[in-house]
């Protein structure tokens, strides 16, 4: 078992271990995919990717990151995203999706332009929600604390949008967890100061994460993955750890998911994170041990080897590649060349280059 080996996860095979992990481009209008989406995400599955994995696509309007994410939240939304997955399933890939909200991290400008938040509806901002009343930086805006009835609202946001995005075809719907957005703002005790049932102890604070965790389990069909990404630790004192991802790890195996991809950080702007080759790995190989479920590795994972001794060391199950597909979008085939595997060229690529080889 190796990078190159193939997985089944419920119904679906993985053709190899490599996985295009959700990269944000801020390139959509009214939350509408478009060619520059099709483009980045097809080029990668035509480039051997086994899992092509659509950006954070947030399940309301005012969950957006910036005005440019992807959206899911109408049914307006759902045929630019089912001509990707179809492009994508045709090149052999399995395609699938990240169903997010972006919480107190909502309503920011695109990274290019500096990312700060937009505050008010003339700098094309609008009112965002939190567990709890606290901004993430200093300055903000103090967001609306969901009270029950919001609560409830945005766990039927993630079902509504997971229905949209099995209609559109995608096979793999990941709940993004981490990166200091809505659900990893319920989980972390730094942003979460609620005296409710979603607040206080560990069993409230992951309450809302279950519960959309659940719906969807629930309401996908039995042969499809559900996976969910969280950061594994929030790099802050008295902040989300990662034996509290253990914990949340079996919970959410009991529930019905497949997979945890094991990020961190996001949470709190001043964190100290060890940046470095493969830093994140660790958090994947304690929480597929000790929480006995299956994970994907994520993180400054850059080559072929690295990457495939993740998998042969039992430390993950999948290896979730993000900026290194942006500078070599063929990146998986290079992979079974450096492995020393047949490269699966497309057939009208093929042809060519292994002509040119001999």
């Amino acid at each position: 078992m190796d990078l190159l080996s193939p997985l089944t996860i419920r119904g679906v095979r993985f053709r190899s271990r490599v996985v295009m992990s959700p990269m944000c481009q801020y390139w959509a209008r009214g939350g509408l995919a478009n060619d520059w989406h099709l483009v980045h995400l097809g080029s990668r599955a035509v480039g051997g990717v086994a899992l092509a994995m659509v950006e954070a696509t947030s399940v309301t309007a005012d969950g957006r990151i910036t005005p440019a994410d992807l959206g899911i939240w109408s049914d307006a939304h759902a045929e630019p995203l089912a001509r990707i997955a179809r492009f994508v399933e045709a090149q052999g890939a399995i395609a699938g999706i990240q169903l997010a909200h972006a919480g107190r991290k909502a309503s920011c400008d695109v990274p290019w332009r500096g990312g700060a938040r937009l505050k008010t509806p003339e700098e094309g901002g609008w009112a965002v929600v939190a567990p709890s009343a606290l901004p993430f930086a200093e300055g903000d805006p103090a967001p609306r604390a969901l009270d029950e009835a919001g609560i409830d609202a945005v766990v039927d946001a993630f079902e509504a949008a997971a229905r949209r995005a099995l209609g559109a075809g995608f096979r793999v719907l990941e709940i993004h967890a981490a990166h200091g957005y809505l659900l990893h703002e319920f989980l972390s005790p730094l942003s979460n100061h609620r005296a409710d049932a979603y607040g206080g102890n560990l069993e409230n604070r992951m309450r809302l994460l279950l519960r959309v965790a659940d719906r969807l389990r629930r309401h996908m069909p039995a042969d499809l993955p559900l996976f969910v990404r969280i950061s594994a630790t929030d790099w802050a004192e008295g902040g989300w750890d990662i034996d509290a991802s253990v914990e949340l790890a079996r919970r959410l195996r009991d529930l019905g998911v497949d997979l945890i991809d094991a990020s961190s950080g996001g949470l709190v702007p001043r964190a100290r994170i060890p940046v470095g080759k493969g830093y994140q790995v660790g958090f994947a190989q304690r929480i597929r041990e000790e929480a006995r479920i299956r994970t994907g590795a994520v993180g400054l994972i850059t080559e072929p080897r690295q990457a495939s001794e993740i998998i042969t060391g039992g430390d993950a199950d999948l290896v979730f590649v993000g900026r290194e597909l942006l500078r070599e979008p063929y990146w998986a085939i290079k992979a079974q060349q450096e492995l020393e595997a047949e490269p699966t060229w497309p057939v009208p690529y093929g042809y060519a280059v292994k002509r040119r080889a001999r």
